[in-house]
């Protein structure tokens, strides 16, 4: 089932940032933009180089309003003994949520129920706490944080421009499609 459309499941979490840790709810999300990066686990090997790309990305993603949380099925302890030891994860600045209840990560539905890991899984989240956008890959399949910018940029564009839409590979600044009977069958 898609959760496109669908408010955030309610939760309440441990989470590391920083040199702290910290409470996390879905209360969170309300108010701005946010994308919610699963991982399966930490001290692994896929996971360090996405959530290090995804760090790449953070300043930019801030500067649209953004904020990130990445989730795995470990503790906040877990995270900062990593944050601690690898010096890829070290450069973390965004949330990292523990989830060793897996309610987060059920919620979402990317719960691998026989390895009690979480699937890599990318959601883009509205200020009312809506998702608008989902992606999720295989376990060996990284994900490329630079996707993630055009396409909060064409979210926040068609939230704050109803009756328009963005077409595919759409750019900040390029045309967009106003959906009605004289363009069906014209593109």
């Amino acid at each position: 089932m898609s959760l496109i459309g669908k408010e955030v499941v309610s939760f309440t979490a441990n989470a590391y940032q920083n040199g702290e840790f910290i409470t996390v709810s879905d209360e969170n999300f309300k108010g701005k933009w946010s994308v919610v990066c699963f991982y399966p686990a930490d001290f692994t090997f896929v996971c360090p180089t996405e959530l290090e790309d995804l760090q790449n990305q953070y300043a930019t993603l801030k500067d649209l309003g953004v904020e990130v949380y990445s989730v795995s099925t470990d503790t906040h302890f877990t995270h900062k003994a990593w944050h601690d030891h690898s010096d890829a994860i070290g450069k973390i600045e965004y949330i990292m949520i523990g989830d060793p209840s897996q309610k987060i990560t059920r919620g979402f539905d990317v719960l691998d129920e026989e390895e009690g890991l979480a699937q890599r899984g990318t959601f883009i989240i509205d200020p009312d706490g809506i998702v608008q956008a989902m992606e999720i890959n295989a376990d060996g399949i990284g994900r490329d944080a630079s996707t993630l910018v055009n396409k909060i940029k064409a979210a926040q564009y068609v939230r704050n421009n109803p009756g328009e839409v963005c077409p595919a590979k759409w750019q900040e600044g390029a045309a967009t499609l106003k959906p009605s009977l004289d363009l069906v069958g014209k593109i």
